[in-house]
Parts: C-alpha cells; structure tokens; sequence
C-alpha cells in the first residue's frame, strides 16, 4: 500500500474536522460569533444560546457529518485502495482533532461531542445507538449536558469491547481511537467538571445558578 495514500486520508480528514461550523452557520446567518458569549464554545450547545434553534440544529448536523464521513468513506472505499478499518479509525480521529484544534481558526475549537457521535455512527451504527442511548439515559436522570457527554464517550470503547464478536469485529486502532476520542472529550470538560463539582453547573431546561 502506498504510505501516501493513507497520510493524503489523515490530512484530509483532519482539514475537514477543522471546519468550525458553529462559526461558519453563525457568520451565514447573521448571528454573533459563538466564541464571543455563552461559553464561548463552537459548538452547537452554544450556538441555540444565540436564540437560534435552526442554527444550532444545523450546526449540530453538520459536526456529527464532518466525523461520520472520513470514517464511511474509507471503511466503504478504502478497501480498493489498499485502506482498513485501522486508517477509518485513524481518519475519525483526525476529523475529531481539526473540530478540538481547527486550523482554519487558531487551533481553538469545540468540545467535540457532536464530532464524537458522527466518528461513532462512522464505525457502527448499533454502537452509536448505545453510546446515544446511555447519554440519554445520563441527562434524563441528570439533567447535566455535559455529564451525559463525558459518560457516552467513555462509555463507546467500553460498548465496542463488549460487542467485540458478537455485533461486530472490533480492531485495535478503533479501540484505541474511541479511547482516546473519550480521554480528550472529558479534559475538553475540565471546567464543566469543576463546576459539576462545585454544584454550579447548569441544568438542561434550567437557569443557570
């Protein structure tokens, strides 16, 4: 396999991660800048605090796409050109690392959670339908946004271990990749974590404290 290939993928996969799309909906539609209230996090969480539920509905759409397609593109495609499922693992994390560390927008970027999803989809739908199930499950009992995402994402290399054999054939780069996706979701978190444990953090569906 030409090493060319798979490196031209990474890359790829990466620029496409760092389109922020939070920046991009909000600059089309009119709307302020999300890195400049709220949170000041491009993502779409932030984005429906502009008071735009079709903006962060687009947004949240258009992560999840962004980390989904590297992924399906090369476990579809790939094949043919000498590509696996350890370069469709690779390329998730890539498009996963632009949304974190976009380069089209000074390496500041979101959390990636809506990007976390799509990679997931990517890999295997019934993974993804767990790992969306136990976020569901966490913010109904919680009511914590970012307490559920953190669960989900340690939870989805946890699920495709679980599965291994029996829903689907799991494969070290995956696993690896899902882990590490996990780890750098939660250290994104570290404030909402600070503040989960100082009782401040804001509830779904609340005021903030």
């Amino acid at each position: 396999m030409d090493v060319l290939i798979p490196v031209a993928v990474v890359l790829a996969s990466y620029v496409l991660g760092s389109l922020s799309f939070a920046v991009i909906v909000s600059r089309l539609m009119g709307l302020n800048d999300p890195r400049s209230y709220g949170s000041k996090n491009p993502g779409a969480t932030n984005v429906l605090r502009s008071g735009s539920k079709k903006a962060a509905i687009l947004t949240l759409v258009l992560d999840a796409f962004k980390g989904w397609l590297p992924v399906a593109m090369v476990l579809s495609w790939g094949p043919q050109y000498g590509l696996g499922p350890d370069i469709a693992a690779l390329a998730g994390l890539a498009a996963f690392l632009g949304h974190l560390y976009p380069v089209f927008f000074g390496f500041v970027g979101g959390k990636g959670v809506a990007t976390a999803v799509g990679v997931v989809i990517g890999v295997h739908g019934t993974l993804a339908l767990a790992t969306v199930l136990s976020f569901a499950i966490v913010l109904y009992f919680s009511r914590y946004v970012s307490l559920a995402s953190m669960v989900a994402a340690v939870f989805a290399p946890v699920f495709y271990l679980f599965g291994n054999g029996v829903a689907w054939q799991a494969t070290a780069p995956e696993v690896l990749s899902l882990s590490a996706m996990a780890l750098l979701l939660v250290w994104r978190h570290r404030e909402n974590i600070h503040r989960l444990l100082d009782g401040t953090e804001s509830k779904f569906g609340g005021k903030k404290p």
